[in-house]
């Protein structure tokens, strides 16, 4: 039986980094590189900057009571999802003129969208910590955050079956499918199955092939 590092020890922190000086002081490498994107026909024509939008409303802001859509994709909400590099800034509103409160900087760590706003999404960790981020940060790919330290990773979704491996809270494992309570998952070559209870990043209702 093998011991998989914990996820602290090998990468970087799962909980967000405060906004740097660096940002604080105008120098933001988002916002110019998203800036960028401009098409042919708009070079050498005179820059228009269009207004900031209009900030949704408080309840928009949060994770709805009941399960609904995005108005923006027409997806579930809240759904999880998971953040594509390991720098994110994380906005206090939906566009690149509100300040920069975060910066996840773990690539890989599950995320939920709790709201959507044109091509911004809301998003909060394990800790429920978050804001607004530019969707083009954000992965499909499904993984989860082990909660509880030494979680058994077992051969097959029984608590009976052979124990591959033992998992440290805090490490990141991809999602290979997920049943009513349980979840095959893979992370640092190793693969096997743990409880719902144990992970988060995946709904408890949810199934995933």
């Amino acid at each position: 039986m093998a011991l998989l590092v914990a996820a602290g020890a090998q990468a970087a922190p799962l909980r967000p980094q405060a906004r740097p000086e660096a940002l604080a002081a105008g120098h933001d490498s988002e916002a110019e590189a998203l800036a960028s994107l401009v098409t042919d026909t708009t070079r050498g024509t005179t820059p228009v900057v269009p207004p900031a939008p209009l900030m949704p409303d408080a309840q928009a802001l949060a994770p709805p009571d009941e399960p609904t859509t995005g108005p923006e994709t027409n997806l579930p909400l809240p759904r999880y999802v998971s953040l594509k590099g390991d720098n994110a800034n994380v906005r206090r509103g939906p566009s690149l003129s509100h300040r920069i409160d975060w910066v996840f900087t773990r690539a890989g760590m599950p995320l939920m969208i709790t709201a959507e706003y044109g091509n911004w999404r809301r998003v909060v960790d394990r800790e429920g910590l978050g804001g607004w981020v530019h969707y083009s940060l954000l992965s499909g790919a499904r993984t989860v955050i082990v909660d509880q330290d030494m979680e058994p990773l077992y051969s097959r979704p029984d608590a009976a079956a052979p124990v591959n491996a033992l998992l440290e809270s805090g490490v990141i494992a991809r999602i290979d499918r997920c049943e009513r309570d349980w979840c095959r998952i893979s992370s640092g070559g190793y693969r096997g199955w743990a409880p719902k209870s144990a992970l988060w990043g995946v709904g408890a209702e949810e199934v995933l092939d």
